[in-house]
């Protein structure tokens, strides 16, 4: 009896610990779907990635923007003034993938546009897919898709979110510029072919390409651009921040015959008619007008989840690698894309709203100055040609070892030897790297021989070993480092490149503007993995599933 009366009170003591209350108590602890106040999210989040953007291009032409582009980020958003990539490979397809992963090469495996790809045996190109076909014309610059990419990006994250309700489009002229961003699950990803002047896709994204990007082909955009010339936005004198309008260090475009104003275009070999728009402000127009069609084709931010639009400016890369950074073409350029951006903002605030969506913008890389240029102020530089590091490789291979392909490749300043044979011959690796480093550092300008495998022995500063740490990836990346000074080029006679490990390569903008960002700036380093974990703390989201940075909390609300 006792026991049934003590089970009879612990049934009565859980039946009221679990009752809900009823109405007569005023409060409810159950609340339905239809009254839970929603999560405040932006109705659309803009990524915007300029190709080859230098940090102090903010400030050099800051008079020459105006207040709806550049500065209404500057002025009205906030501002990591001190911006750097992790990682030793400055390039493209890296840089685009690092944005939108805040991951970095060795684990999301973009270790450059192109590497040697072990497991295959040759080179591969950091977007091809040869499973995949074209989708807007047949030829084969479509056959691309992210599946080199080894993690997610903010635009994944954002799908996987929403269950997929989010939409998310990636744009560019180049199709790394558009994929990467885009990432694995994105409703599409657009780039240019400049055989037909069609914005193109691949299969990987869909089957034929909506009517709305149909349309837009249909405008033949291009066309109109390709009989046009480039002529200067601002009379010359006003150009206060270039030097003079022909400097012998600068590329000659195609049918020209000076670097000089005004521009025109000449159909390149090989059928690729629109190649010569890539190299011009024109490219950055075209893009523009794809975003904003884009925008209304797809109705972004017009659902009741955050959609994100993924926008690269690739014209700024073609230029600045044609004429250097100190040119009038690369000015009139950056005043232009201004312009851009501020039709593009003017457009989100009409369709979207002001304050209802968030925008952001970095660059793939920065860009060293022209050695030509630097010379004048007596600053050290030069230019070395490409096949010197691995002829001399080659060579020193060869005579200690005998006859054989010990080097599969030297590409993007990294040496990748032949494992296969060195293993056959027991010949270890340590032992190669002492060798080469030997014979390479008495080459002209070779700063130092970085051995990938052993970074811990490496004796470089810390900030240095921590970027060739973020980029060595096993399969993908070499074994050795050829590191060179500052202000040399390898390669490139004229105009200038990027792709070291340097300030004027590392330190770019990341500005954010718009919902959600408490306006200010910061001079605290940050890096480009940050970016990432920024905008999934904004949206409220798993951040990337191979970042390792940490959300700029300054720029948060």
């Amino acid at each position: 009896m006792r026991l049934q009366s003590t089970c009879l009170l612990l049934s009565l003591l859980a039946a009221t610990a679990f009752a809900q209350p009823t109405k007569s108590t005023g409060i409810s602890q159950t609340i339905s779907t239809a009254n839970r106040a929603a999560l405040a999210r932006p109705k659309l989040v803009v990524g915007i990635v300029v190709d080859q953007m230098r940090y102090d291009y903010l400030y050099r032409y800051y008079d020459k923007f105006g207040t709806g582009g550049f500065r209404r980020m500057m002025d009205g958003g906030f501002n990591a003034r001190n911006n750097h990539y992790h990682y030793a490979a400055t390039y493209t397809g890296p840089g685009h993938a690092a944005i939108y992963t805040g991951s970095a090469p060795a684990l999301n495996g973009i270790v450059g546009n192109d590497f040697y790809e072990r497991n295959i045996g040759r080179l591969m190109y950091c977007a091809e897919d040869t499973t995949v076909s074209t989708v807007g014309n047949t030829g084969t610059a479509g056959k691309m898709s992210p599946r080199n990419l080894l993690v997610t990006t903010i635009g994944d994250q954002l799908k996987l979110g929403t269950d997929g309700r989010a939409k998310v489009i990636g744009i560019a002229l180049k199709d790394r510029g558009a994929i990467m961003p885009a990432g694995h699950a994105a409703d599409g990803a657009y780039w240019f072919d400049s055989k037909d002047g069609n914005f193109i896709t691949s299969t990987f994204y869909q089957k034929e390409l909506p009517k709305w990007v149909q349309d837009f082909n249909a405008r033949k955009l291009p066309e109109q651009f390709i009989s046009q010339k480039w002529e200067p936005t601002l009379a010359m004198n006003q150009y206060t921040e270039s030097t003079i309008d022909d400097e012998p260090y600068e590329s000659v475009l195609t049918g020209e015959t000076k670097p000089i104003f005004p521009h025109t275009f000449t159909i390149q070999a090989g059928g690729l008619k629109y190649e010569p728009l890539r190299t011009s402000p024109y490219g950055d127009q075209i893009t523009k007008e794809f975003a904003l069609a884009a925008l209304k084709g797809e109705q972004l931010g017009q659902h009741d989840v955050t959609d994100m639009l993924c926008v690269s400016f690739s014209s700024p890369d073609y230029i600045g690698h044609a004429f250097g950074t100190h040119a009038v073409e690369t000015e009139d350029n950056y005043i232009r894309l201004d312009r851009q951006l501020t039709d593009i903002f003017n457009q989100l605030d009409a369709t979207v709203g002001k304050g209802q969506w968030l925008a952001f913008l970095s660059a793939d890389h920065g860009v060293v100055d022209a050695p030509g240029f630097l010379k004048q102020y007596r600053i050290p530089a030069g230019v070395r040609g490409y096949g010197e590091i691995g002829e001399t490789v080659k060579k020193a291979l060869e005579q200690a070892y005998g006859p054989g392909q010990w080097m599969l490749s030297y590409f993007n300043q990294q040496i990748y030897l032949n494992h296969t044979l060195l293993t056959e011959k027991k010949i270890a690796i340590q032992q190669v790297y002492e060798l080469l480093q030997n014979a390479l550092l008495k080459q002209k300008a070779v700063v130092n021989v970085i051995n990938l495998h052993n970074l811990g022995a490496e004796a470089i500063p810390e900030l240095q070993l921590n970027l060739f740490r973020n980029v060595y990836h096993p399969n993908r990346s070499g074994d050795f480092y050829v590191l060179q000074p500052p202000g040399w080029l390898e390669g490139r006679e004229r105009g200038t490149t990027h792709g070291t490990i340097y300030a004027y390569d590392t330190h770019v903008p990341f500005l954010v503007y718009g919902w959600g960002v408490k306006p200010g700036e910061t001079l605290r380093r940050t890096h480009i993995h940050d970016i990432a974990p920024t905008i999934t703390a904004l949206l409220h989201l798993l951040e990337p599933s191979g970042c390792i940075g940490n959300p700029v909390v300054e720029a948060i609300k």
